[in-house]
């Protein structure tokens, strides 16, 4: 759709507060769920780091989702202040958006090191995990959800298929795809039997 009807896809489907944007929050909180679920059944049988790190993880879901909708700014109705009308590139209340010193968060924090992020993430801990006893030991420990072979294809094929897309906003439908496989990963890891009582 973005190469047949581009005035459709750019203002229907990926414009701020569209369609798009509300279905990558919802990946997001459904992870948070899940992590207070296993929290609330795991906690007393699990060490703390993995308590910590389910706690960790929770809070960034929350933290992503309130991210996504700019904490409800356009939902409430609801003013910048005068610092996010300054800093932030779309003049909202995010972090993901700002400019400090005329580097974009945006692109640092949520473009290079989230590639590299999910290449070691998808391509080298999963290698890691089947072939180091210490690696799993530790993934284990620490509550890592491991991707399945057919996550990681999917993912992979989200990347690619997406960056066919000649759109400027393409970003916003790798958000949505990776949120959604992301969940998947996080309900049917590898090894699933660290979440199980």
């Amino acid at each position: 759709m973005s190469r047949l009807d581009p005035f459709w896809f750019e203002f229907a489907y990926v414009p701020e507060d569209g369609f798009i944007e509300w279905m990558t929050v919802l990946p997001l909180l459904l992870m948070a769920v899940v992590s207070i679920n296993r929290l609330v059944k795991l906690a007393p049988l699990r060490n703390s780091w993995f308590v910590l790190s389910l706690l960790l993880f929770m809070g960034f879901c929350i933290f992503a989702a309130g991210e996504e909708l700019s904490w409800g700014q356009r939902l409430f109705n609801w003013k910048s202040t005068e610092f996010f009308k300054e800093n932030n590139a779309q003049k909202e209340t995010n972090f993901h958006n700002l400019i400090i010193a005329g580097k974009s968060v945006n692109i640092i924090v949520f473009s290079r090191l989230m590639i590299l992020f999910m290449v070691f993430y998808l391509l080298v801990l999963p290698i890691l995990y089947q072939r180091s006893l210490k690696i799993r030991i530790l993934a284990d420990k620490f509550a890592i959800p491991i991707p399945q072979v057919y996550q990681i294809i999917g993912l992979l094929l989200v990347f690619g298929l997406i960056s066919l897309c000649p759109s400027h906003k393409r970003a916003e439908l790798l958000e949505f795809g990776s949120c959604f496989l992301f969940l998947a990963i996080v309900l049917y890891p590898r090894n699933a039997y660290i979440f199980k009582t």
